[in-house]
């Protein structure tokens, strides 16, 4: 059943692998009876100086946080996990289903109050990675000078107050991680892609785009991380969240990361993203004209006609499946430089109002099934793109570069793309993953480059040398 909101969602994505490749231990789904009951108070014992940083204590966090403020969710009262091209549909049924009847006393108001699910999908339909969301026992929430906390449960005996809300929460973060020291015995080793294989992928995918087959693709790879000691998951989103904070730090069940690139987010009924295309690694060039490195990253980046084209044909695969959903949508007329530590690339912002015909509009969910996958990591024509990335990359990219993020019962949420992060498959082994964009007259060499590039925060974050 492919969906009726993204024609494109039976995309031929990666190749399924014999094992889940980057899948996180499943967790046991709770068993609940009755209804879903909550409340959700205000909360003003959020830290001034580190926002909700300081409630990155647990490595089983669920999180997404953006200049210390966002969502972090602890505890689980209800999960839901599929597969396969329906799993957008089934996610959203289920969710609906779960707040039928649900009694939730939302003293606050407002995007991320009340109930909320955490989630992440994987990039194709063919993968053995299973999508899910993930409903916390407890959330606390910060936005500008909002703040609050949410308390849910089964219990129909429980008495729901800001006191047994403020009880739920510090039960579950008085047990913080152990923080981590790295250590000469941690590795860094090839994936299911070796480098030679990836520069071979690359090579082939530019001569599919020179015979026109294709526009653009993208080509991703994997390396993994052995640590000696169990990883501090907790310690690394603290370190990416305070180094990137123009990014969406995000932890979702296993899965890690600090993504640049916001696939969807709908607030009021305004859906807004940031699209990425177009990479300077920092530590690989050299500013020798005086310039300001703002200057410099414009002239280089902006100056590029591979980079121009690769960024415009991320910016129309966005608006093109984003347009029917809408009744007016703007963008940037010319692409900005976004800098970050380890890279420079061309952003450029869309915001549109939800057209609703005097219904329901569609919710942050239905929108981000509608848009994934983008050109920015999958490429152009996306049935195209799919097919050749399941021919060339020869690996399962599991959650990697699928949507990752949130979602409230008014449909309001944030879904980035989960970039630059990994996947804890064991305490003491990680999956990183990174992907460029291939364009006609794309260099393999050059394209390896920027995969180390882009694995820099996560390796970093680990503690790890390369």
């Amino acid at each position: 059943m492919t969906s009726a909101l993204s024609p494109s969602s039976g995309l031929p994505g990666t190749r399924p692998a014999a094992a889940a490749v980057g899948t996180a231990p499943e967790a046991a789904a709770p068993s609940r009876s009755g209804i879903l009951r909550g409340i959700t108070v205000e909360w003003p014992a959020v830290p001034d100086t580190q926002g909700l940083l300081e409630y990155l204590v647990r490595d089983d966090v669920l999180c997404w946080v953006r200049r210390e403020g966002g969502l972090a969710g602890f505890g689980e009262v209800a999960r839901f996990t599929a597969s396969g091209p329906d799993r957008f549909q089934q996610a959203a049924a289920w969710w609906r289903g779960l707040q039928t009847g649900a009694d939730i006393d939302n003293q606050v108001g407002g995007p991320g109050t009340g109930p909320v699910a955490f989630g992440s999908f994987a990039f194709s339909y063919t993968s053995a990675h299973s999508s899910r969301l993930v409903v916390p026992e407890v959330l606390v929430g910060l936005d500008g000078d909002r703040a609050w906390l949410t308390y849910l449960t089964y219990d129909g005996d429980a008495h729901l107050s800001a006191a047994t809300a403020e009880a739920a929460l510090a039960a579950w973060v008085e047990e913080i991680s152990v923080e981590r020291s790295p250590d000469p015995a941690d590795s860094l080793v090839p994936g299911q892609v070796s480098e030679q294989a990836y520069m071979e992928a690359v090579a082939a995918g530019v001569e599919r785009i020179q015979a026109g087959q294709l526009s653009k693709l993208v080509v991703a790879r994997d390396v993994v991380a052995n640590l000696s000691t169990p990883i501090a998951t907790a310690q690394v989103l603290r370190e990416l969240a305070a180094r990137y904070t123009d990014c969406w730090t995000y932890s979702v069940d296993g899965l890690i990361g600090s993504t640049p690139e916001m696939l969807i987010k709908v607030e009021n009924n305004v859906a807004r993203a940031r699209v990425l295309a177009g990479t300077l690694d920092r530590s690989r060039t050299q500013n020798q004209a005086g310039e300001s490195d703002t200057d410099y990253a414009q002239r280089v980046l902006a100056g590029s006609e591979k980079q121009r084209r690769e960024h415009q044909i991320a910016i129309d695969s966005l608006t093109r499946k984003l347009e029917p959903f809408t009744t007016a949508m703007t963008s940037h007329s010319e692409p900005f430089v976004l800098e970050l530590p380890n890279v420079w690339h061309l952003a450029s912002d869309v915001s549109a109002e939800l057209a609703h015909d005097g219904g329901q509009p569609p919710s942050s969910l239905e929108l981000a099934e509608a848009v994934h996958p983008t050109a920015a990591v999958c490429g152009t024509p996306t049935e195209v793109a799919g097919a050749l990335i399941r021919e060339l990359e020869q690996m399962d990219r599991g959650p990697y570069a699928g949507p990752v993020g949130w979602t409230d019962s008014a449909g309001n949420g944030e879904w980035g793309i989960a970039l630059r992060g990994a996947v804890v498959e064991s305490p003491q082994q990680v999956r990183l993953y990174a992907g460029c964009g291939v364009v006609d007259g794309s260099d393999p060499q050059a394209e390896l480059a920027e995969t180390w590039a882009k694995f820099r925060p996560m390796i970093e974050a680990l503690g790890l040398r390369r």
